[in-house]
């Protein structure tokens, strides 16, 4: 029975690595992927890379792609035998859904890789699905400068002071992101001087 999985962290944690591994995988057993990407990560170009070199080319969805039928179609012209999906914290809750259908429907196991939480604290919509209808939740560990688990991710300026406020999504990398524990994270956003 094919799966829903949702595997999620905070920035550094190695989630387009370890989706490359598993795309390798299935690859190396002669089986065949579709690998998806958020359009919206302007530094993607059509790709999934992760920090330490890795990357392989990738379908990129738009917050009006239709995964189901884009799937689809590609499973009935060759089976398909895994989805594997970065940046699903990108995703709507409908594509959500789709790729819910595609596991419970087609039989095609759906991997989903993501942050939880935006900068601060809350939900991504696509993040919030996964983790409430996805078969399997797995957390990847990334580690704060405490070496506490970093859960949280935190926004900073050019200068490296907490950004509290602005839109969701913004695109960057470690030069606006910095994975930090909970405690840590509370810490830059209190910090006034």
């Amino acid at each position: 029975m094919a799966k829903l999985y949702f595997y999620y962290a905070s920035m550094n944690a190695g989630k387009s690595s370890h989706l490359l591994q598993a795309d390798f995988n299935y690859r190396e057993r002669g089986m065949r992927t579709m690998l998806w990407t958020a359009a919206l990560d302007s530094r993607s170009d059509g790709q999934v890379k992760s920090r330490i070199g890795l990357e392989s080319a990738a379908y990129r969805f738009h917050a009006d792609t239709d995964l189901w039928a884009e799937v689809g179609i590609s499973h009935a012209a060759e089976p398909l035998d895994c989805v594997l999906v970065d940046e699903s914290q990108f995703l709507t809750p409908e594509q959500v859904w789709q790729l819910a259908r595609l596991a419970d429907e087609a039989g095609i196991p759906v991997l989903c890789y993501g942050l939880r939480t935006d900068f601060q604290g809350e939900l991504f919509p696509g993040s919030a699905v996964l983790l409430g209808i996805a078969d399997a939740l797995v957390e990847l560990k990334a580690v704060c400068h405490c070496g506490r688990k970093a859960t949280m991710n935190l926004r900073v300026d050019a200068s490296g002071a907490a950004v509290k406020q602005g839109a969701q999504t913004e695109i960057g990398g470690n030069d606006r992101y910095v994975a930090l524990c909970r405690k840590h994270f509370s810490a830059a956003l209190t910090h006034t001087g």
